[in-house]
């Protein structure tokens, strides 16, 4: 193995022990695999293209196209050109799968689901990107040092998003690729000046000998790795924030099977599903309920406050039990109902998490599904999601009394503490209109009521998704001030002012209850979306309020001299023709310009989903894509690549030529009688024939290489004319310089040299001259010439010919063997 090609290995091998530190973060873990395979084409490729030898951005732009090309088949295969070749469609594509990577990494925690195609695609492409530089800097340019800035690029990444465990080793394993890397370097550097020393011999007696280069940096690069490795481990103070610390922040421990999940926030897409033109069904429900208003679906919680918007947080997730628990808080004395209730989604709506009455207590569904116990929801993990999806469930009608809501205990201390956060940014209007409004209220129940019929009766509030209500923290104030909004600001501000009541608090997002059909069933359409908030009571659980007029349902037990939600007439479900209309500005209030910047507002109520389906290929399949591919790549830049290796070949062979034709000429008279060429020209010849004809080729090379560069420039051989009149036919038809024409008369002296002189003389310097001249006629031509001489050389052709006189030379000699064999006699043995 060339020191070349070991310097590309050893690339190979530090971009992805440095890959590993990315292990922890997706599993399964058997992606590095494929990443190695993916990351070793592209290195063959690299090793390829430098022996031919191409220009360096030559070998690094095939290098490129071809990892570009492996991704395409991996990912795109369907929308690129024969399967490999990206177009417009691919690139789209590719970009479509890297937001959907984004969404999956802001909902997944780690590790990560690698069936996500997105996520696939970014570890893929990243590690490839990363190879693709360290390849670049410490082969291609032979500066292995600062291809440690990509390698620590990739480990930082990988560090910033794990969770610390084991990172120490991962170091190692990265900080020992990067160190065999420059080892290799080393070394190769070193072979330039002949063999790789060790170290002096000690002389018996006397001092020891200097220590072999390779072996002091060994041992400095073992004291440095073990410095890194031992300096975090000192008592040094920490810093704490900062944007990966921040990014390891959020509700639940993340550990378990399960492990943890992140919703997105689906606010943003509620507006959007609001403002549609067409209402278009969602969901289709069949329910044993004899109420129909109560049942609301529920999408997902949001938990989280930050003063500007409610989000969800970062819960555990597990597998989906058969009996979902008790939900937390609700009493054996309350009064319920068992509900069973079968969905069937539109083929069309893909949704991540899974709409059910709250609370669920089974559920029958396929596919890959997670339970969060939190929220008591069903988010879908590897790419499943609720597109065409036929599920049941059994939930529970929960029928508190007023009594029991007025008589509930204080919840329980780390409930309250979670739940009645507020941000300090939060303007002091709202908890000082909370207190007014609330004013003379004996219990949180009262206070909750009293909130809810301020926002949907008597405060003067008008629901109108074409107002603008402001953004920011002050995004709540406007709304109390100018009193026009729609159910994601009376949701926000009642959960707010609420919590300023130290009431605990939090948003449920999901469908309002549908319409019933003449068939039995429920519709459930866009316009259903809806945003409400929840109010926790000890010994209910969380409870559902309207604060929203004119949609929804006013819960029972909310109402005045209702006992209980028995009576189906009191709760009556109204929709208002201002449904219809469109939002404007209620992006401001639903998320804000942090949360857009991390994509964090993507959409639990999708309207164009797109299709996440799988896209591997086995094994046979990407290898024939991959030759394929190859072969697509490489077919249309053989002349070129056969015209660079052959011009290496022919100049590297003029190196020898002074050598020997000076051997040559210092050969006695006797060692050339009766050396004669072809067509009667006589050559020198050495004592056992070989030092002159090794010379003569030599220069006759160099003449070849002379004529074919004027072949490729436009300048065809004349093979009837002597080796002076060539050079003078390329002089004039080239019209080069006194500079390039001198050294084109030097060559043809010299092919005159070796084919007449007797004694031959020595003339260095004749590859230069060559060199010398192709610079001149390239100079001296057009730019569509100067293209074609290098994409497409006319000299090429003598590959062709070259292969057509060795396959005639061989079916000669074949056929000559079976004449032979025909004419040999019977009897007579071979």
């Amino acid at each position: 193995m060339s020191s070349r090609a070991r310097l590309a290995l050893c690339a190979w091998a530090a971009t992805l022990m440095a890959a590993c530190a990315l292990l922890p973060l997706v599993d399964p873990a058997t992606w590095i695999v494929e990443a190695a395979a993916l990351l070793g084409i592209q290195s063959c490729v690299g090793v390829a293209t430098r022996r031919v030898p191409l220009a360096r951005p030559v070998t690094v732009a095939a290098q490129a196209l071809v990892a570009l090309m492996l991704l395409t088949l991996l990912f795109a295969r369907r929308q690129a050109l024969g399967g490999v070749l990206p177009g417009p469609q691919a690139f789209q594509h590719f970009a479509d799968l890297l937001r959907q990577g984004s969404d999956d990494i802001a909902r997944y925690a780690v590790p990560a689901p690698m069936e996500s195609d997105g996520i696939r695609l970014m570890v893929l492409g990243g590690v490839l990107l990363i190879g693709l530089l360290v390849d670049t800097l410490a082969v291609t340019f032979r500066s292995a040092a600062p291809a440690g800035l990509p390698l620590l690029a990739l480990y930082s990444i990988a560090a910033g998003l794990s969770d610390g465990s084991g990172g120490w080793a991962w170091f190692l394993i990265a900080a020992a690729g990067y160190l065999m890397l420059l080892l290799a370097e080393g070394r190769e550097r070193l072979s330039q000046w002949g063999r790789v020393f060790g170290a002096a011999p000690r002389v018996p007696g006397g001092p020891p000998g200097p220590l072999a280069p390779v072996r002091t940096g060994r041992r400095i690069g073992a004291v440095a790795l073990g410095i890194a490795l031992a300096v975090p481990m000192l008592p040094l103070p920490a810093i704490q924030g900062g944007l990966l610390d921040g990014a390891r922040t959020g509700v639940g421990t993340g550990t378990g099977g399960g492990g943890t999940i992140s919703a997105v926030n689906p606010l943003v897409s509620l507006r959007d599903s609001l403002k549609q033109d067409e209402d278009r069904t969602v969901l289709t429900l069949r329910t044993t309920s004899a109420n129909l208003s109560n049942l609301y679906l529920r999408i997902v919680s949001l938990d989280e406050f930050d003063g500007t918007t409610w989000k969800p947080a970062k819960r555990r997730i597990t597998a989906v039990p058969d009996t979902l628990p008790t939900p937390p808080g609700l009493s054996a004395d309350v009064l319920r109902a068992t509900v069973r209730t079968r969905v069937s989604a539109a083929d069309w709506y893909a949704q991540d998490w899974l709409p059910m009455p709250y609370p669920p207590s089974a559920v029958q569904v396929g596919g890959n599904w997670r339970y969060e116990p939190v929220g008591m929801t069903l988010v879908g993990d590897h790419g499943q999601t609720t597109r065409g999806a036929t599920y049941e469930v059994t939930s529970l009608d929960v029928q508190p009394t007023a009594e029991q809501l007025a008589d509930a205990p204080k919840p329980p201390a780390g409930l309250l503490r979670e739940y009645t956060k507020v941000p300090g940014s939060l303007p002091p209007v709202v908890a000082s209109t909370a207190r007014v409004v609330t004013s003379g209220a004996a219990s949180d129940y009262e206070r909750a009521v009293k909130l809810q019929d301020y926002f949907a009766i008597n405060g003067g509030f008008q629901y109108d998704t074409d107002v603008e209500v402001g953004s920011g923290t002050d995004a709540i104030a406007t709304f109390l001030r100018d009193k026009q909004g729609f159910c994601v600001h009376f949701s926000f501000a009642m959960a707010a002012m609420a919590r300023t009541l130290g009431i605990p608090a939090r948003v449920a997002v999901g469908f309002a209850p549908g319409s019933p059909q003449a068939d039995g069933t429920v519709a459930v359409s866009l316009k259903d979306a809806h945003a409400w908030p929840e109010l926790y009571f000890a010994g209910v659980g969380w409870t559902r309020f309207e604060p929203t007029p004119n949609r929804g349902t006013t819960p029972s037990y909310t109402v005045p001299q209702a006992p209980g939600n028995s009576d189906p007439e009191l709760p009556r479900p109204t929709r208002s023709a201002g449904v219809d209309a469109a939002p404007s500005a209620t992006g401001s209030a639903s998320c804000d310009a942090r949360d857009k910047h991390l994509d964090l507002c993507a959409g639990a109520l999708p309207l164009n989903p797109s299709d996440k389906g799988g896209s591997g290929v086995p094994w046979w399949g990407f290898l024939g894509w991959t030759l394929l591919g190859l072969a697509l790549v490489g077919v249309p830049l053989l002349p070129m690549l056969w015209r660079f290796r052959r011009r290496t070949v022919l100049l590297a062979s003029a190196q020898h030529a002074p050598d020997a034709a000076g051997a040559a000429a210092r050969v006695p008279e006797s060692g050339r009688d009766g050396a004669e060429s072809a067509g009667g020209q006589q050559t020198a010849a050495g004592p056992e024939g070989t030092a002159a004809p090794q010379s003569a080729a030599h220069v006759l090379a160099v003449w070849r290489e002379l004529t074919d560069t004027a072949w490729d420039y436009g300048i065809a051989p004349d093979d009837a004319l002597t080796p002076r009149g060539a050079a003078e036919r390329i002089v004039r038809l080239g019209q080069l310089d006194e500079q390039a024409a001198g050294a084109a008369r030097r060559v043809a002296g010299a092919v005159e040299q070796v084919l007449f002189a007797p004694r031959p003389q020595a003339r260095p310097g004749l590859a230069d001259d060559v060199r010398r001249v192709r610079v001149a006629l390239r100079k001296g031509a057009s730019r569509t010439t100067r293209l074609r001489a290098v994409v497409a050389p006319r000299s090429a052709i003598r590959a062709v010919w070259d292969v057509t006189d060795r396959w005639r030379a061989a079916r000669a000699r074949w056929t000559a063997r079976w004449t032979a064999l025909l004419r040999r006699p019977s009897g007579q043995n071979g």
